[in-house]
């Protein structure tokens, strides 16, 4: 029995030469214009509120490059919403307001897929690797973007959560859980397998089940926050995640 919120491919399985394990913020979809518009309404959403109340707020909006260079550097919200001219109870409401917002769909439809990765999935499909996503996003969202660029159909499993905010906060001891989980499913088969995803808690989640990791820096972390829990790889991209996997591109 697959694992909850995992859903297994139609076709036959056979067992592959190699699994990949993926993320999908970050390795496949591009989430900065969401995160920045998130940021964006929960300010104002923030001052309604306040103004509401006769209270006038002095924000000082940050750039969407000021913006995700903080994400990429683990800059927490409350920080981020410190830097904009919040305090006190104006960054509780803030914050509420982020995680009430980030996953609604008036905001998913800014997702954009990043380039080249639907090349560089269905070359790894063609060389015959088991492809799994791993994500913390809701399973049902994760399947119809999937869907919508024809990449679900690529996919041996895909495992998801049931939490709106999950990938948002980016729960690494839940990520590990999901990993684990859809690892004990396919042990018997595993052969040559890999973790690829953006963030600690991918690495973190490959590493705690002994799964070599390769993160990217296309998502939401710089490569030196990367670096700081050492994986086994740290390349720019799907793209050449692939080629390095596949063995036609230098190890970088």
């Amino acid at each position: 029995m697959a694992p909850p919120g995992c859903k297994r491919a139609l076709e036959a399985d056979s067992s592959p030469q190699m699994t990949v394990f993926c993320d999908l913020d970050g390795p496949i979809v591009d989430v900065s214009d969401r995160y920045y518009a998130t940021y964006q309404q929960g300010l104002a959403d923030t001052q309604t509120a306040f103004l509401a109340r006769g209270c006038s707020l002095n924000l000082q909006v940050l750039t969407k490059q000021q913006f995700w260079q903080m994400k990429q550097n683990r800059v927490v919200d409350t920080e981020i919403a410190k830097i904009s001219g919040l305090k006190g109870e104006e960054i509780h409401v803030f914050l509420g307001c982020v995680s009430r917002i980030v996953n609604l769909p008036d905001l998913l439809h800014l997702d954009r897929i990043q380039p080249g990765v639907q090349w560089a999935i269905g070359l790894l499909h063609s060389r015959g690797v088991r492809l799994i996503l791993v994500t913390l996003r809701p399973r049902n969202q994760a399947i119809q973007l999937l869907q919508n660029y024809g990449l679900a159909r690529l996919f041996t499993c895909i495992c998801g959560t049931q939490m709106a905010d999950a990938a948002y906060h980016n729960y690494t001891a839940l990520k590990t859980e999901l990993l684990a989980g859809v690892a004990e499913e396919f042990e018997s088969s595993l052969g040559n397998a890999w973790m690829i995803g953006d963030t600690e808690a991918d690495i973190l989640a490959g590493q705690a089940l002994g799964i070599p990791t390769i993160a990217v820096t296309c998502g939401i972390r710089s490569r030196h926050q990367l670096q700081l829990h050492q994986p086994s790889f740290i390349l720019s991209d799907l793209i050449i995640a692939v080629h390095h996997l596949l063995g036609s591109a230098p190890q970088l």
